[in-house]
Parts: structure tokens; C-alpha cells; sequence
């Protein structure tokens, strides 16, 4: 059993992926990073000096000045700023794997599939590639080099 897991966790698809969880993982911290220090302090102060982490919906009958001290309070908040950081984040992570799956797209060959048939020269119906007479002109073939 300790040898098939060796040999399971040593295969490549394994480590590829072990890999790609932690590059991800990194990726992840540097885009919410890039939303939250980057990208959402133009944007609030644009709008007016509204740092999005702090925007709320209280739920509570009591007033609270922030975010903080209302979760501190234990009391129901809808941290709508904080969903909105979110959704930057994973428009921003949705698009960088749109440009990287394009990107990789482009680089691929294209395989072309080798024909399985070819055109006879004198009648121009399609006969099989390895064919050396025509069946419907039974006209002699030339045998591609």
C-alpha cells in the first residue's frame, strides 16, 4: 500500500497540481492585495472617501460608528464593502485566467489530421490515399512521394 501511494504521489499530475494550488494560493494573497491597497482607495476616493471595507448595513437597533466595533459588539451586519472587495477580487482573478488559457490557447499546434483520401486526376472523384487505380475511371494513380 506505502508503494502504490508512492508511486501515486510522485506521478506528474500530482505534482502539477500540488504546484498549481501553490502558485495559486500565492496569487491569490497578490490580487487581494492589488483590490484592496491598489484599486479600491481611488475608487472610494472618487466617490466620496469611502473605504469599502468599511460600509455596512447595521442590523441592530444599536448605532455603531464602524464596521469593527460592530462585529466587536457581536451584532448582525451586512458587510456589503467587504463582498464588494470580493467581487473585484475574483473579477480580477477570472480575468488574469481568461488572458492565461488564451494565451496558451494560441501557443498549442494545430494538429492537422493526415487525409484519408485523395482526388483522382482524371475523373476527380475522391479515392482512398493508398489507392494506385481509380475505381470508378480505373485510370492509373500516382503514388504521392
Amino acid at each position: 500500500m506505502i508503494k502504490a501511494f508512492k508511486e501515486f504521489a510522485l506521478r506528474g499530475n500530482v505534482l502539477d497540481l500540488a504546484i498549481g494550488i501553490v502558485i495559486g494560493a500565492a496569487f491569490g494573497k497578490i490580487v487581494t492585495s492589488f483590490v484592496n491597497d491598489i484599486v479600491m482607495p481611488p475608487i472610494g476616493l472618487a466617490i466620496g472617501h469611502i473605504d469599502f471595507k468599511d460600509l455596512f448595513i447595521n442590523l441592530s437597533e444599536t448605532s455603531y460608528k464602524s464596521l469593527a466595533e460592530a462585529k466587536a459588539a457581536g451584532a448582525p451586519v451586512l458587510a456589503y464593502g467587504t463582498f464588494l472587495n470580493t467581487v473585484f477580487e475574483f473579477l480580477i482573478v477570472a480575468f488574469a485566467i481568461f488572458l492565461l488559457v488564451r494565451q496558451v490557447n494560441r501557443m498549442r499546434t494545430k494538429a492537422t489530421p493526415t487525409p484519408k483520401t485523395k482526388e483522382c486526376d482524371y475523373c476527380r472523384s475522391m479515392v482512398p490515399i493508398n489507392a494506385t487505380r481509380c475505381p470508378h475511371c480505373t485510370s492509373e494513380l500516382k503514388q504521392a512521394a
